[in-house]
């Protein structure tokens, strides 16, 4: 179970807002207040407070409007207003440049709430520059409880991108963030980009004690879902895959409560009723919420979801392509490769071939030049110790491809069994490893 106290501590963006020790601060105050309502599923009064803060004039003579601002924007990145949110980020980055002498966390907060925009865009190299340098900042000028949202943002950014190694180094330290409370500040969330991480190393099982966790606390939960809108889905057929309808319920009975909360908030009602969909197996309330969703990567998956659900009716086959086509390029178009080549098989099972199959990112810093991207994530997958058959259902291509891949891989960097690649590639990866720890 999750260390729930830390739930409730305020997020890291308030730890470096200097109070006036004289006099209370409106501005702090507003921003305190902002927090809880947002905390307790109140979203829209929460955005409301934190509005009124970013326009009071401080008491103090410290950070405090401009820590207000980048909490303004990080509550409309979460419900995906983003254009909003980078008008009001952009106001914190001019207070920010006005007032050098108070930088320091504001510059760090300002750059991780910058991170998480481009990621919710699917401009996910530009929200891994953003999250490194707002790491480089925190590790200078010490505001080091911002690290675990930086390293959210570059684990799930490598998932998506096919990086598997570097998602797998954030994996152990994102897990343990939430369920040893070193987070002061979102631990579902931490523990939901574990949680992505491990089901796909080794399957739902083994990210078991982190989805239960989440799911059975209410805070933690409204938590989770007020800020992700593919999170609802993603639990409900996480749950599936455990056997336990019952938390899959759960899940949707808390998504349908904060829409009904919140009727304003359209990021909200659209995973509500993408995990009602999935739950009532419902393929038509699905494509709704692919159509409502403002999140690209979830409508992406409100698409596969619905393609999934109809090709499981012989007689729904068209509109099953149709969905999956629409999903291909919905994740394509947020750079998410990983899985866009899921849904590419996935057609390919119904009879649709769509040429090559997208291609994965680049491997960090392993020198692999000489490698293709796909012989690379093979590589990296069989140095862990994967057969052929499982690197194949984590590449969502066939055994006998992964084969095939291989002795060019052996050819290529000169090996001649699959030890000998596990001791090169491990060599190899060692800068890249060590740079996702300092990360």
């Amino acid at each position: 179970m999750l260390d729930s106290p830390f739930r409730l501590r305020l997020p890291p963006v308030f730890s470096v807002m200097r109070v006036c020790q004289s006099s209370p601060c409106e501005t702090a105050n507003l921003s305190e207040s902002s927090f809880s309502a947002w905390s307790r599923g109140d979203l829209a009064e929460g955005i409301r407070l934190a509005g009124a803060a970013s326009q009071t004039e401080p008491e103090c003579t410290g950070n405090c409007k401009g820590l207000a601002k980048i909490w303004l924007a990080a509550l409309l990145v979460r419900i995906r207003d983003l254009s909003s949110g980078a008008r009001v980020l952009s106001d914190a980055d001019e207070l920010t440049a006005a007032r050098p002498e108070v930088g320091g966390g504001l510059v760090t907060a300002s750059l991780l709430c910058a991170a998480e925009l481009a990621f919710a865009k699917g401009d996910v190299d530009t929200a891994v520059d953003l999250a490194r340098k707002g790491v480089d900042q925190a590790q200078r000028t010490g505001p080091h409880r911002f690290l675990p949202d930086a390293h959210t943002v570059m684990a799930l950014s490598a998932l998506r991108q096919g990086n598997m190694s570097v998602s797998m180094e954030f994996a152990n330290q994102l897990r343990d963030c939430a369920l040893l409370g070193q987070t002061a500040h979102r631990p579902s969330q931490c523990a939901w980009a574990a949680a992505q991480l491990l089901e796909v190393q080794g399957g739902a099982v083994s990210a078991a004690q982190l989805i239960v966790g989440i799911i059975m606390d209410d805070l933690l939960l409204v938590e989770l879902l007020a800020s992700q809108p593919a999170a609802a889905a993603w639990l409900v057929r996480a749950t599936r895959k455990l056997g336990d309808e019952a938390l899959a319920r759960r899940v949707v009975s808390v998504a349908d409560a904060l829409a009904t909360r919140n009727p304003g908030l359209r990021s909200v009602s659209a995973a509500a009723m993408h995990a009602g969909g999935l739950l009532d197996r419902n393929p038509e309330r699905v494509v709704a919420a692919a159509a409502s969703h403002l999140d690209p990567w979830a409508g992406a998956s409100a698409c596969e979801d619905a393609g999934k659900l109809f090709a499981a009716r012989p007689a729904e086959r068209e509109r099953a392509v149709e969905a999956l086509e629409s999903a291909v390029d919905g994740y394509s178009n947020s750079a998410a490769p990983r899985d866009a080549r899921r849904v590419v098989s996935r057609l390919r099972a119904l009879g649709v071939r769509r040429g090559r199959y997208p291609q994965y990112s680049g491997q960090g810093s392993v020198n692999t030049s000489s490698l293709t991207n796909t012989e690379a994530a093979v590589a990296e997958l069989v140095s862990q110790g994967f057969t052929n058959s499982q690197v194949g259902d984590r590449l969502f291509i066939s055994g006998h491809t992964v084969a095939f891949h291989l002795k060019k891989i052996f050819r290529k960097m000169n090996v001649a069994s699959r030890v000998e690649l596990t001791r090169a590639w491990s060599q190899i990866s060692g800068t890249a490893t060590g740079s996702a720890n300092a990360g």
